[in-house]
């Protein structure tokens, strides 16, 4: 069995990573067991087709009205949220959002922050740019918290430690911790606990993510199962938020179904345990919350996705992962095999617009397009189709102003020139004929190796006679009858 390579340590391409993920057999069994039980538990938690199907298409429309009104909406959100006394921060690219987070901290003269889940905060590598300098940034998620004591990333947005198993958790626990080995996850749930309710004290900031930011009311809602979140934005006098500005929905009546969608396509719950609102920070009056709340919006990316009339519905995402428990790719291969903070279906619309397909042109290709992803979002983005105008996208002539971020990545003159030949060889029956004629009577000349196809398959062999041959022989027999 060959070795699971860590992160940090991978090398090569996206096609070098999943080969060695398909060869790491406690890898594939790890991400098999996990996604069977989050299937089933998805499928339990929509038990009335007709009641699902009716609440994706509420949440779309949500969504997708949420969108149309997206600048208006950003500055209304702005206004609210300054008046219940939060500070409001725009940047267009995660180096202006990580200077943002660490000029905060500074004006603080802080040296640690604990932070609760934020895919966000992985765009950014905040992690890394603060201990850059000499911050010490502690994740309070328990699956962040693994993999950041194993020096990894998240493999799944929802689970980022899916890719470990208990018995590899306990060993991790036990070479960073000193803890005795168990496999009791109870146990190691409260190894984990013990170490980290230490922290929250000591931290002098507090960073999480935002699930939806609600303008009418300038509210930031947060969602999660273990009270780290909680914490995170309370226990510290300072509270910094970091979201995509797609987060943003127009009242909290639009944010009820978005919840029910979000909660039970994630890990097939009715509701998290923890529902977080936080519009302010500490009043005068109150005995405990933060005395500072920053709300940072970050781009990289998304308006350009915005622009896209067709590629703007990726922003409808409400990070569920649902589509990924369901990609039969994703299942075999793992998160940390796409190399980018968003992995799996969703991951392959999203990351060429924050990245350009120049760093991810074989993402849009990873995929059977069996449709699964499609079929399960909760708010119904069309991913199978917009992967496949990814993939157009991806072969373009740069010269012709592509529409997504480096689009032509994997443009080649010599493909486009033979597929030039093909359409002429299939629009022109004297050349048609001429083909079929040559290839027949010229078959044993055909190459044993015919670029990548023949890599696993046997290259294909033009048959003795043409089917238009054994047409008119059959069409002769039969009139001469």
């Amino acid at each position: 069995m060959s070795q699971r390579i860590p992160v940090t340590e991978l090398t090569g391409d996206f096609r070098q990573r999943a080969e060695d993920a398909l060869g790491d057999d406690q890898l594939r069994t790890n991400f098999r067991t996990a996604m069977d039980s989050l299937m089933t538990k998805r499928a339990d938690a929509f038990p009335d087709e007709e009641e699902r199907e009716g609440l994706r298409e509420l949440g779309n429309r949500i969504k997708a009205r949420a969108l149309s009104r997206l600048p208006d909406l950003l500055e209304q959100l702005e206004t609210r949220l300054t008046e219940n006394g939060v500070q409001v921060h725009w940047a267009e690219t995660v180096e202006e959002a990580n200077r943002l987070v660490h000029g905060i901290i500074e004006r603080r003269q802080g040296s640690r922050v604990v932070k609760g889940k934020s895919m966000v905060s992985e765009e950014m590598e905040m992690n890394a740019y603060l201990a850059e300098r000499g911050i010490e940034s502690l994740e309070s998620d328990m699956g962040e918290y693994i993999v950041q004591l194993d020096d990894e990333k998240p493999s799944h947005i929802i689970m980022p430690a899916i890719h470990k198993n208990r018995r590899q958790v306990s060993r991790l626990f036990h070479d960073h911790l000193g803890e005795p080995e168990t496999d009791d996850v109870n146990e190691l749930i409260r190894i984990g606990r013990r170490t980290l309710r230490r922290k929250f004290m000591d931290a002098d900031v507090g960073v999480s993510g935002v699930n939806f930011a609600i303008a009418e009311t300038g509210t930031l809602l947060l969602v999660e199962n273990e009270g780290n979140g909680r914490m995170s934005t309370t226990a510290p006098p300072v509270h910094i938020a970091v979201t995509g500005i797609e987060k943003v929905v127009q009242n909290l009546r639009d944010v009820v179904p978005l919840l029910s969608l979000l909660t039970r396509s994630a890990l097939g719950q009715p509701i998290t345990t923890y529902v977080n609102l936080i519009s302010g920070p500490r009043k005068p009056e109150e005995l405990d919350g933060p005395e500072e709340v920053h709300l940072v919006l970050l781009d990289n990316g998304r308006t350009g996705a915005f622009a896209d009339a067709q590629m703007r519905q990726t922003l409808n995402c409400i990070r569920c992962g649902a589509c990924m428990n369901h990609c039969p790719v994703y299942t075999r291969v793992g998160g940390h095999t796409y190399g980018e903070v968003y992995p799996g279906p969703i991951g392959k619309i999203v990351t060429p617009h924050m990245v350009g397909l120049h760093k991810v042109p074989d993402h849009p290709s990873a995929s059977s397009l069996c449709g699964a992803c499609g079929e399960v979002c909760p708010v119904k983005i069309p991913i199978p189709e917009l992967l496949q105008r990814l993939r157009q996208e991806n072969v373009k002539n740069p010269d012709e102003a592509p529409k997504v971020k480096d689009g032509g990545a994997k443009y080649s003159r010599s493909e486009r020139l033979v597929w030039g030949l093909w359409q002429q060889l299939n629009t022109r029956p004297l050349l048609y004929r001429l083909f079929l004629w040559g290839a027949t009577r010229f078959r044993k000349l055909t190459p044993a190796k015919a670029g990548p196809w023949t890599d696993n398959h046997t290259a294909p062999v033009p048959a003795r006679r043409s089917l238009h041959d054994l047409a008119k022989d059959h069409l002769a027999r039969q009139g001469g009858r």
